[in-house]
């Protein structure tokens, strides 16, 4: 079997980051509206717009080797600063788990067209 492989596009990566991070935003808006109990869905979508914002430079998402470059370093990056989230271990911890998903993305080169859903 011969597979063609797709070719990396920059606009389009751009444009899922984009809409990723409206969607977190709103996610912890929710999330804040819900109260005390919905804590770590503030903070998974707080860490979603974090990695969403930290990876938006175009410089990052010129190639698929850069954007996996910078995937890594965040990834091995002790800690992430950010004000406004409920437990920093909890953030971290989901940082590094959106990263790797995203990691994981970036290496197939599949998943960017889908801008209504992550998951």
């Amino acid at each position: 079997m011969t597979a063609t492989a797709k070719p990396w596009d920059e606009e389009q990566v751009r444009h899922w980051l984009a809409r990723r991070l409206q969607a977190a935003r709103l996610d912890q808006a929710a999330a804040d509206r819900r109260g005390y109990e919905a804590q770590d869905d503030y903070d998974k979508a707080a860490a979603e717009e974090w990695l969403c914002h930290a990876l938006q430079p175009a410089a990052f998402t010129q190639t698929q080797a850069s954007f996996a470059a910078r995937l890594k370093d965040l990834i091995a990056q002790d800690d992430y600063p950010a004000t406004g989230i409920n437990d920093d271990v909890r953030f971290t911890r989901h940082v590094r788990s959106h990263a790797r998903r995203l990691a994981k993305m970036t290496k197939a080169n599949e998943g960017f067209e889908n801008t209504l859903r992550w998951q």
